[in-house]
């Protein structure tokens, strides 16, 4: 079992991790003149097809108001286009653009592009066993997140002392 510091120190790793991910999606994100929240949309344009607005805020987890916004900024910046619904005259279906489904294909293409330049030449038995470690990970915090169940021991939420020299020298 890893040590208090040995905890710590590999926390510090995934939120570094978490953080660098971070900067370079945004950044990628920016140039292709898209949010996180708007890619969320294009990436489930893409994956579903064209959606009413109240299916893009179920499969997102978000309110009807705030797909609004996004659709309405989508629109305005040429990613999506609005049409009638074909069997329900009061709803309208949020579709691709032709620019959308080139920058979805772009998305998609980067991140496999992403995946061979971290991970194609790291040994096979690292990256299984980065895989497996994440996956530890991901199983505990997802409940933990998602305040669904995982609800963390005592022994986890106990205020953790100021690591000391000895800590450090370990």
């Amino acid at each position: 079992m890893p040590s208090r510091q040995e905890r710590v120190a590999a926390l510090d790793r995934v939120l570094e991790l978490a953080l660098l991910l971070n900067v370079d999606m945004t950044r990628g994100l920016s140039e292709q003149g898209l949010t996180e929240s708007r890619t969320r949309v294009v990436w489930h344009l893409l994956q579903s097809g064209p959606s009413t607005q109240r299916a893009i805020a179920d499969a997102l987890e978000v309110s009807p108001r705030n797909v609004t916004g996004l659709v309405d900024a989508l629109v305005d910046t040429g990613f999506v286009r609005r049409e009638p619904h074909p069997t329900d005259r009061r709803a309208t279906l949020v579709h691709l653009t032709d620019r959308g489904e080139r920058t979805a294909a772009d998305l998609a293409a980067g991140q496999d592009e992403f995946a061979r330049l971290l991970f194609a030449r790291m040994p096979t038995a690292t990256f299984s066993g980065l895989v497996t470690g994440l996956d530890a990970v991901l199983e505990r915090l997802r409940p933990l997140v998602a305040g669904a169940g995982g609800e963390p021991d005592a022994h986890d939420l106990a205020p953790r002392p100021a690591p000391t020299r000895g800590d450090r020298d370990a």
